[in-house]
């Protein structure tokens, strides 16, 4: 059922293609969304784009021209994007490697998509956001930003890294951007079984796969905009309660990533 706050409005929604990201994108194109989903995979984008009544777009998210083309191609076919949604994102090798072993390639590799990705996407749509005063962007972290994950993190040396990068751009933007009508957000999907997580077995503590896709909805209609800056956790965090508390949230500093002494 459509929501009258996102009814007929624009969501692009990078990594699209498969798990979190083509959730997120049935979810935004039930929510009344007209959607643009993008990758590198041309199949998968086009079956999710398929499915949904959205468009598909074949992106390289660390390629500035790429990107530039991916939002010159939604504003033409759909209209500026009023929410965008960074998906994309690779981890490191799962046998972890020793850094003296590690191609460093291989290692700045996840900076360029899950980092450099995400800062070329919202550059890219700010400048119309702004000038409309309007728009949400929804950056898709992870805990093993912040979580103990053992040596060399279960999905390589630069993955939680990368993923703690991406919370502290979206705090800075957030900042950069208050007053100007957009609200910028990173949220944790929690542990959602992908094909970059399925290797964990049946015995991990998934988390249920419709609970990102629901709170990035409710962070595109706006509702939430006072958590701007926020880290939000899909499984962990309850969204209408946040909303409700926003200003004891704010004061406290809540649901924020801080050293504490």
């Amino acid at each position: 059922m459509a929501d009258a706050e996102l009814d007929g409005k624009v969501a692009l929604i990078t990594g699209g293609g498969r798990g979190i990201g083509a959730g997120i994108a049935a979810e935004l194109a039930d929510a009344g969304m007209r959607v643009a989903v993008s990758a590198r995979s041309r199949d998968q984008i086009d079956e999710v784009a398929r499915r949904i009544g959205g468009i598909a777009i074949q992106t390289d998210v660390s390629d500035a021209a790429s990107v530039a083309a991916m939002v010159a191609q939604v504003q033409s076919e759909l209209g500026p994007v009023d929410v965008l949604v960074n998906d994309a994102g690779v981890s490191g090798p799962r046998e972890n490697v020793p850094i003296w072993e590690e191609d460093p390639a291989d290692w700045w590799r996840v900076f360029e998509v899950n980092v450099l990705g995400t800062y070329l996407c919202c550059q890219a749509v700010l400048p119309a956001m702004v000038e409309r005063g309007s728009g949400r962007i929804v950056n898709v972290g992870s805990g093993a930003a912040y979580l103990p994950v053992g040596p060399g993190g279960a999905l390589g040396l630069a993955y939680g890294p990368s993923k703690a990068a991406l919370y502290r751009f979206g705090e800075m933007l957030a900042a950069q951007l208050a007053g100007k009508g957009i609200a910028v957000f990173t949220i944790s999907p929690g542990l959602v079984r992908t094909a970059m997580t399925d290797w964990f077995g049946d015995d991990a503590p998934w988390t249920p796969p419709e609970l990102a896709p629901r709170l990035v909805r409710a962070l595109a209609s706006g509702r939430a905009d006072r958590l701007a800056g926020r880290y939000l956790h899909a499984e962990h965090d309850d969204i209408e309660d946040l909303i409700r508390r926003a200003d004891d949230v704010s004061e406290e500093d809540l649901n924020a990533i801080r050293l504490r002494r």
